[in-house]
C-alpha cells in the first residue's frame, strides 16, 4: 500500500484535506486521533503524564486538560520534549499497526508534526497542505479564538513555511476556493491510485 503522510501548519486546513479524501473512499490514520485515544481517562499514557507533568493536569472528571498541559509545554522547551518523549513513539508504534491492517491502494497518514519530529521515513509521499500565514492566522483566531500573538507562538514551534515546502512531494493549496481544493484533491487521488498500482505491478 502507498502511505501518503499529510501534514502543514496550523490552521492549513488539514482536517478539510482528509474529509475529502475520506470521501473518496481513503482511509486516513490521523495522529491527533490516535494521541487523543492514548490519554483518555483510564488510558496507562494519562497517568504517566500526570506523574510528570502534576495531577493539576487532570480535570476534575479524570480528562486530561489540554488547553493547560499545551500552554505548560509551549512555555518551557523541556517539558516539550518530554511530553514528546512520552508521545510520539506511542502515536508512531499506532500508525505502523493500523497502516498495516489498512484495504485500498494507498492511504493517509495525517501527521501535523511529520517533519519536525523527523519521521518522514515511515510514508512514500509527503503531501503538505499549505496557506499563508495570515490565512493560518485569521483561520486559528476565529477557530480556537486565540489572540495573533499565541497563534505566532504556535506557528514559531512548527517548521517554517518555506522548509516545509523544500520537503513536500505534492502540495494543496489550500487559500483558494472549495472548487479549486476540490480539484486538487481529485487529481491528486488519481495520482496515487496510478503510483500504488504500478508499484504493485513492479513488485
Amino acid at each position: 500500500m502507498l502511505k501518503v503522510g499529510l501534514t502543514g501548519g496550523i490552521g492549513c486546513g488539514k482536517s478539510t484535506v482528509c474529509k475529502q479524501f475520506q470521501a473518496l473512499d481513503v482511509k486516513i490514520i490521523d495522529a491527533d486521533l490516535i494521541a487523543r485515544q492514548l490519554v483518555e481517562p483510564g488510558q496507562p499514557v494519562l497517568t504517566q503524564l500526570a506523574e510528570c507533568f502534576g495531577k493539576q493536569i487532570l480535570q476534575a472528571d479524570g480528562s486530561l486538560n489540554r488547553a493547560l498541559l499545551r500552554e505548560m509545554v509551549f512555555q518551557d522547551a523541556e517539558k516539550k520534549q518530554r511530553l514528546e518523549n512520552i508521545m510520539h513513539p506511542l502515536i508512531y508504534d499506532r500508525i505502523a499497526i493500523e497502516a498495516e491492517n489498512l484495504p485500498g491502494k494507498y492511504c493517509i497518514i495525517a501527521v501535523p508534526l511529520l517533519l519536525e519530529t523527523g519521521h518522514k521515513h515511515i510514508v512514500d509521499r509527503v503531501l503538505l497542505v499549505d496557506c499563508s500565514i495570515e490565512t493560518q492566522l485569521e483561520r486559528v483566531m476565529r477557530r480556537d479564538k486565540l489572540d495573533r500573538e499565541q497563534i505566532l507562538s504556535i506557528i514559531a514551534c512548527q517548521m517554517p513555511r518555506q522548509e516545509r515546502l523544500k520537503w513536500a512531494d505534492d502540495i494543496i493549496d489550500n487559500s483558494t476556493s472549495t472548487v479549486r481544493l476540490a480539484e486538487q484533491i481529485k487529481r491528486l487521488h488519481n495520482s496515487y491510485i496510478l503510483l500504488a498500482t504500478a508499484r504493485t505491478s513492479s513488485a
